[in-house]
């Protein structure tokens, strides 16, 4: 019988086998074959120390001409941004039985393939961060370098487990390389346990951790104490612990190496990768590391496959120019062009009907037959009738979709600023128009989007209107789903039936049933998220069936 091995002993496998330019500086590495290496004539030099760090940042990232078919990361595209597909801003293209729209709809069980891959990744990355912090100290390095370096691994494996606790909460809490004996019995520590482990790594690589200010451009991508200040905010934020969370969020404040861009949409398109608002980043380089995202997102009449289609719920949560809530009866509403008169981010953030695109109209009306785009369930083309725009870079002039070098910011000063308000109000301190200008309103009135400043101190009302400006502000990029499970209202939200866009007057309206929509939107979805099942994502089956301690 073949011996089976947990995730938590195949790591050591794979410990040190990295590429080059993955959440390590863009600069190119020795690459030297790792494996022929013994473990004690490797720990010899700092380019060797280098070269491993680089593997411990990379993880399980994919970083190459192929496109990723499976969360091979937290941060890899697929792992980040698809992750909302899950929720009530996008949907996958591959149909209600795709494994990441069943974490969002009622259906997610054990034997999802997503939650193997986002659980295997995770024992890959804490391995390397094991086993690199086992072994870094035998390099003759000097004592700062040496401290950095460890602060790094100690931030990459806090990273790591933050995300275990929000969506398994008790997961085994390793922080040693493991015998396959221990990998095979090693039972899991309660969320409580990982969640002061993560608070007590944090805190440590902070001390050690260079300020973003800094860091060279030259190792744009490694950690800086910013970095690890907003995890260890996020991590507050979910544990209701919102006085610590304001105190760590004020901490980046008062540093004042980061700003809000008067460009928002460079922020996403590869033209302003070293914007002093993304506190840090997945790094990729095109032809050397790249990532496949376009060929997943572009629209089909550009060659890309469209997986990803943003909902009706998300475009009608941008309010109008003027600040004023959405609506189909306002006559602000123009159903020819649903990005006028409306927030400029709407304009950023998705694909719409008829807007030109590369220079070809991107066209999803369903009566549109001979369109590549048409909103059908048979083309491979969107199920909402909009696509991304976020990410979308039409400047792209590589003719291979699978070859950007696009960079996918993981923390932005703009979250830093949504949460430490967030924090504040929580907390029940006071709330002036001077905090919301010194927050939510840097990011309203930045150039190029200039809305209306927020003036309402209201606690009930600034949270309605705080949250839907960190879902807009923040649309596809990977947060939604984590802020709808630790706001509790994930069975609320998603629950019910979902749209897409709006065609009046279309012959091929998709129908709920026999139900035509009252603002002729097409029917695309009914999700059943279950109160007090979903909100916990059950240990990958193949891992239980290797090791019942898990169950």
């Amino acid at each position: 019988m073949t011996k089976q091995y947990s995730s938590l002993y195949k790591y050591l496998f794979l410990v040190l086998l990295s590429g080059v330019g993955s959440m390590s500086c863009k600069k190119e590495l020795d690459k030297s074959p790792l494996n022929n290496y013994s473990n004690d004539a490797f720990w010899t030099s700092e380019q060797n120390a280098m070269l491993a760090l680089t593997g411990v940042y990379r993880g399980n990232i994919q970083m190459q001409k192929a496109a990723e078919f499976s969360a091979t990361d937290w941060w890899s595209y697929y792992g980040l941004l698809f992750i909302e597909l899950a929720t009530d801003n996008a949907y996958d293209r591959r149909g209600d039985n795709s494994v990441i729209n069943r974490l969002g709809n009622g259906t997610m069980t054990a034997d999802l393939t997503i939650l193997g891959d986002y659980w295997n990744a995770s024992y890959i990355r804490i391995g390397r961060c094991n086993y690199f912090l086992e072994n870094v100290g035998k390099t003759p390095v000097s004592p700062d370098k040496l401290k950095r370096m460890t602060a790094e691994a100690r931030f990459l494996r806090a990273c790591t487990y933050f995300y275990m606790s929000q969506y398994w909460k008790d997961v085994p809490l390793v922080t040693k390389t493991l015998s396959l004996q221990e990998a095979n019995t090693v039972s899991k520590a309660p969320k409580a346990e990982i969640v002061a482990f993560v608070i007590n790594e944090l805190n440590a690589a902070i001390t050690d951790l260079p300020q973003y200010k800094d860091i060279p451009v030259s190792e744009r991508g490694r950690a800086s104490k910013q970095a690890a200040l907003a995890f260890l905010g996020r991590l507050q934020l979910s544990e209701k612990k919102y006085a610590d969370a304001a105190a760590t969020y004020k901490k980046i404040i008062d540093f004042n190496d980061n700003s809000i861009d008067a460009n928002f949409q460079s922020l996403f398109n590869g033209t302003n990768e070293n914007s002093k608002e993304i506190i840090f980043a997945t790094q990729y380089l095109q032809d050397l590391s790249p990532n496949a995202m376009l060929q997943h997102i572009y629209p089909a009449t550009t060659g890309g496959w469209h997986l990803y289609c943003p909902l009706g719920s998300l475009v009608e949560s941008y309010e109008f120019k003027d600040g004023t809530p959405f609506s189909f009866t306002d006559p602000q509403y123009n159903p020819a062009d649903v990005t006028a008169n409306r927030d400029p981010r709407l304009k950023y953030t998705v694909l719409y009907n008829n807007q030109p695109f590369k220079g070809i109209r991107y066209v999803t009306h369903p009566d549109s037959t001979k369109s590549a785009d048409q909103l059908t369930t048979t083309k491979q083309a969107t199920r909402t009738g909009f696509g991304m725009g976020k990410f979308s870079y039409e400047g792209f002039a590589g003719g291979d979709l699978q070859n950007s070098g696009i960079d996918l910011p993981i923390i932005r000063y703009a979250e830093v600023l949504l949460s430490y308000l967030e924090a504040k109000l929580e907390a029940g301190d006071a709330i002036d128009q001077g905090l919301l200008d010194a927050t939510i309103n840097k990011i309203r009135t930045r150039p190029g989007v200039n809305m209306p400043a927020i003036t309402i101190t209201d606690v009930a009302t600034l949270r309605t209107l705080l949250r839907r400006e960190r879902r807009n502000e923040l649309a596809l990029e990977g947060i939604r789903y984590w802020d709808l499970l630790r706001w509790g209202n994930a069975a609320q939200v998603l629950k019910g039936d979902f749209y897409g866009a709006s065609f009046p007057g279309a012959v091929n309206l998709r129908k709920n049933g026999s139900t035509v929509d009252a603002y002729s939107r097409w029917y695309v979805t009914t999700k059943a998220f279950r109160a007090g099942t979903d909100e916990k994502w059950p240990i990958p089956q193949r891992e239980t069936n290797i090791n019942p301690n898990l169950k």
